[in-house]
């Protein structure tokens, strides 16, 4: 017996959504992430040097603790570590991501080349999994510098002792500060770090200067410290080993990397730029990061070499004058506490705005994936809803650990490690499948030295990978409950007709319908056409001469969300044949109606068979697999869109 979709005599109409002004408000700005991957951000551009400011506040703000980090990890060894993080920065990490660029240019980051390179359902796990490790990195950045701030805030001579016992309050405020900048706009927070980087490094100049001004003037104090390393350490070779032992313990130093391609679209390029292949935009963005690591690596060894040379050891153990902050302490001790005081400001303030690089990261990451798999409303693309999903998040870390620095640093150095790792894989994979022999063994060689440095530092550290799987389990359990409830929304971002397409379409018209047969492509035989005809010719009464025209779906990547339809045209065996593929049959079928519907101002009317089997089962496979039980699925995805019956294309099922 044929069973038919019967229509209402009432017509029900979806009225607009009545938004108010801050709901306005906040869905009007769209990041950079909802351009789609050929498309122009929508957002001005600035230049390389400014856009390096925005990444350096986080790169740049380490130098507040990294010379401490290194002296309290190794001792009068830490020169020479530090001198290994350098090679390893500009060696390892800074060839890794000017490849990331050239092959990601528009903001995607090594975590688009994983997907490209595995696809499909391990591709999307594989990159909601490195999405928790970025959520990590990025989150951490923000409450560790703001905690870190803090700690300045509170440690500076000229500070009333009442501020004492204040962190978790003042580490708030300034997280509140910093969302409150990116609710104004990007612009506004490239123009705040252009600022505070040229202060902040302009300051470290004339700290690190006269630190080495000391050395010089005063060689006894490298003699002395000569004496003391070979004494602990006779062998060079031993002295190597350890700081090799050691190095991942000075992981933070490579901050900055995943945020310096992730806001690639903000980084201007040229007037001639494919927006496919936007070559000005990439080299751009790679003297981006090869300036950024020359001059974080001049920093680095300088003050490493100066701080171990110039401080006592007992002032770098917890609970001393330079513990956390060397180079501030030497600010104050050579230049006073006036010079020391300003020196403590600007370091509190680059700490602080540091988070505006992860912030700014994970505004251009997070919509170019999650609202693309489906994983997440909507809404999400829009940037200032995501500011304060980040901020509340970043709230609650900052009182979980009270605004301990120490307690989130392993969480902090695994994010950045594991980025890092993945963006070598990345790169070693795609030079192997571009033959490239030379590279694929030097990217790989890169590779392991990042994969021991990460498991070591897991086996330090290993709450980061505990603080890292929280963020995982959340984005994986949200993802997919979104994916799901998200599933019977049409996903067709745009559906195009070939010329032969439009011609079936146009002749197969009559009397303002269009009867479309759907049918599962098999042997595509004269046969199969002719009893599928046949089949639905009989059950729908359809006249013989009626004209109808077949639609075949060909299922590609089911765990893609969006898709642009390219719907094709063909003559076989006498028989009109529309084609297209779509990770959706349903959503495919769904979208091609209406599309027809609208273009030619034609009624379709699409037939099925009931597929044999059970309805839960069905589901799962239309989840999964794109396919299942096409036809209610299809009434029900046309029934969401298109709220009025009478608009409705119509679903026959026999």
């Amino acid at each position: 017996m044929a069973a038919t979709e019967t229509q209402e005599n009432d017509t029900v109409g979806v009225p607009p959504p009545r938004h108010g002004r801050f709901v306005a408000w906040l869905l009007h700005d769209r990041p950079t992430g909802h351009a789609g991957p050929h498309r122009p951000a929508p957002h001005p551009t600035h230049r390389w040097w400014k856009v390096m400011c925005l990444t350096g506040v986080d790169y740049f703000s380490t130098l507040g603790y990294q010379p401490a980090i290194a002296a309290a990890a190794v001792g009068l060894l830490s020169p020479l570590a530090t001198l290994i993080l350098v090679l390893l920065t500009l060696l390892g990490a800074l060839p890794v991501y000017r490849r990331v660029a050239a092959e990601s240019p528009h903001g995607e980051g090594s975590i688009a080349m994983l997907d490209r390179l595995l696809g499909r359902w391990k591709g999307k796990f594989t990159i909601l999994v490195l999405l928790g490790f970025m959520a990590t990195d990025f989150i951490i950045t923000m409450t560790l510098s703001a905690a870190d701030a803090t700690a300045h805030v509170v440690e500076n001579p000229y500070v009333p002792h009442w501020f004492e016992g204040k962190e978790v309050v003042i580490t708030l405020v300034l997280l509140a500060l910093l969302a409150g900048v990116f609710l104004r706009g990007f612009g506004e927070a490239i123009g705040i770090a252009v600022v505070l980087v040229v202060v902040y490094l302009g300051l470290n100049l004339i700290v690190v200067g006269d630190a080495l001004w000391n050395v010089i003037t005063a060689p006894e104090l490298v003699t002395n410290w000569r004496g003391l390393l070979v004494t602990e350490h006779s062998n060079i070779w031993v002295m190597i080993g350890i700081s090799l032992v050691v190095f991942p313990k000075l992981a933070l130093g490579l901050s900055g990397f995943e945020t310096g391609v992730a806001v690639m679209p903000q980084v201007k390029g040229g007037a001639g730029d494919d927006p496919a292949h936007p070559a000005e935009r990439i080299r751009n963005t790679r003297k981006l990061l090869t300036t950024a690591a020359l001059i974080m690596s001049g920093f680095l060894i300088t003050s490493s070499f100066t701080t171990i040379v110039l401080i006592p050891e007992h002032e770098f153990e917890d609970g001393g004058e330079a513990s956390g902050r060397a180079l501030a302490y030497l600010a104050h001790e050579h230049l006073g506490n006036v010079f020391g005081t300003v020196y403590d400001v600007s370091t509190i303030l680059i700490l602080w705005f540091a988070g505006a690089s992860a912030m700014a990261g994970l505004l251009n990451i997070v919509p170019r994936y999650l609202p693309r798999y489906g994983m997440v409303p909507d809404w999400a693309r829009a940037t200032r809803p995501l500011v304060l999903v980040f901020a509340v998040i970043a709230f609650v870390i900052t009182l979980l650990f009270k605004a301990d620095v120490d307690a989130q640093g392993g969480a902090y150095a695994t994010g950045v490690l594991v980025l890092i790792l993945s963006a070598s894989v990345a790169v070693t994979l795609s030079a192997r499948r571009k033959g490239q022999r030379a590279k694929t063994v030097g990217f790989g060689v890169i590779s392991v030295v990042f994969l021991y440095t990460t498991i070591a530092n897991i086996i330090e550290r290993p709450d980061g990978v505990q603080i890292a799987s929280f963020f995982i389990i959340a984005i994986i359990v949200t993802s997919l409950i979104s994916r799901a409830t998200r599933s019977l929304e049409l996903r067709a971002t745009e559906v195009r007709f070939d010329a032969d397409a439009r011609r079936i379409i146009e002749a197969a018209a009559v009397d303002g319908e269009l009867r479309i047969i759907a049918n599962e492509p098999n042997e595509r035989d004269e046969t199969e056409y002719q009893d599928k005809e046949a089949e639905q010719r009989e059950v729908r009464n359809l006249p013989e001469g009626l004209p109808i025209v077949f639609l075949e779906v060909t299922l590609t990547d089911a765990s893609q969300f969006e898709t642009e339809l390219d719907v094709s045209g063909e003559e076989r065996h006498g028989y009109s044949v529309l084609k297209v593929e779509s990770p959706s049959v349903a959503n495919a079928i769904a979208a091609l109606s209406l599309k027809i519907r609208d273009d030619w101002d034609v009624m379709p009317h699409i037939y099925f068979a009931w597929a044999e089997g059970n309805p839960f089962y069905f589901l799962f496979r239309y989840l999964i697999s794109g396919e299942g039980d096409v036809p209610p699925v299809t009434r029900e995805v046309l029934r969401r869109a298109e709220p009025v019956r009478s608009k409705r294309p119509w679903v026959h099922v026999g």
